[in-house]
């Protein structure tokens, strides 16, 4: 018989004190998010209310809110509170929140991902990072979550699409769970491993003239394919859903990428370190995959608030590594490709 979550992390729970409130932390976001599946199953993806902004809101990274990422975001709320969370940090609040002085974790979550496409019934999903409180985040709540990646105990991400899906990793691999209806149950699917090497790159390809050159010449190194420099041909996949491009990266390989690039506000990339980079980071390592920000690990970066954003790559450890290599020196690649690293900036 296949384990449930629960079950499936209960010699985890037993091993230690953490370990057992990170369980615990688990199972309400598991509830949450199967209530969450719920609203959204009700027809948010049918233009619905839920589907509109709220009154032209801005969550605390700016983007415009609407009313299913407010649902969402006290959906978990609840959850953290229902747990032993000393702190609560989310997307949807300016500030880091205090909640169980007794707790023992901090909880930093991106409620509804991918929330722009609500309304086109495209996969959108919940990701989460779990840190540990120590005794001197207690007198400065916002330090808690200045903590590196590679302090998480937890992460993941939930997938709303034509399954409910929970891929996580508690520092011992990264796992899926599926989400039954009949049981109102999670129950383990697979443990995951990415390949080493892609196939397919997912970026945005609309933005090209806004890229620097080694981004340029990475993606013109791949549309080269099989008779280019890399010598095999690749496939682009672009979902604009970070959770539907990453679970698809992290069952048959691939690569994405959200670079920094030159227009007003996005030098240092729109992905937010803390909830979204830094979880999708420890699952991919633990997957066997890699994450950087072009030339460091994602996971070695210390965040300097809630919602600092940062670009990104993630996916198969060669192809992320590759594409380190091109961002490091570019110059040394401009007398193998000069026509691509220094063609005008009009697109591809």
């Amino acid at each position: 018989m296949t384990a449930t979550l629960d079950e499936y992390f209960a010699p985890f729970a037993n091993r230690s004190p953490t370990g057992r409130d990170v369980a615990a932390l688990l199972g309400h976001l598991a509830e949450a998010a199967a209530k969450l599946q719920g609203l959204i199953s009700a027809g948010a993806g049918l233009g619905g209310a839920r589907a509109t902004s709220a009154d032209g809101a801005a969550n605390g990274g700016g983007d415009v809110q609407k009313v299913l990422d407010l649902e969402a975001d006290r959906l978990f709320v609840a959850a953290a509170k229902a747990s032993p969370v000393a702190f609560y940090g989310s997307e949807e609040q300016d500030a880091a929140v205090a909640m169980n002085p007794e707790g023992t974790l901090a909880l930093a979550i991106d409620p509804l991902d991918g929330s722009s496409n609500i309304e086109t019934n495209v996969s959108i999903g919940t990701i989460f990072s779990v840190l540990p409180v120590e005794a001197e985040h207690r007198a400065d709540p916002e330090s808690v979550f200045r903590q590196p990646g590679r302090r998480q105990l937890a992460a993941g991400f939930f997938v709303y699409g034509p399954q409910l899906l929970l891929v996580v990793t508690v520092g011992e691999g990264t796992h899926v769970f599926g989400w039954s209806p009949e049981t109102r149950r999670f129950s383990f699917a697979q443990t995951l491993r990415i390949p080493e090497d892609a196939k397919e790159y997912s970026i945005n390809a609309s933005n090209a003239r806004h890229w620097d050159a080694p981004v340029r010449l990475y993606v013109d190194q791949c549309l080269a394919g099989k008779d280019g420099p890399r010598g095999r041909d690749f496939n682009m996949r672009w979902v604009a859903s970070m959770v539907a491009d990453a679970y698809r990266i992290f069952v048959r390989g691939g690569v994405y990428l959200y670079p920094g690039d030159s227009r007003k506000g996005y030098a240092a990339g729109r992905i937010r370190l803390l909830y979204e980079a830094s979880p999708v980071g420890f699952c991919a390592e633990q997957a066997g995959g890699a994450a950087t920000d072009g030339l460091h690990p994602i996971l070695d970066i210390v965040p300097e608030g809630l919602h600092q954003r940062t670009p990104v790559v993630f996916g198969s450890r060669n192809e992320v590594l590759e594409i380190g290599r091109i961002l490091a020196d570019p110059d040394s690649l401009a007398a193998e490709s000069p026509l691509l690293l220094h063609r005008p900036t009009g697109g591809i």
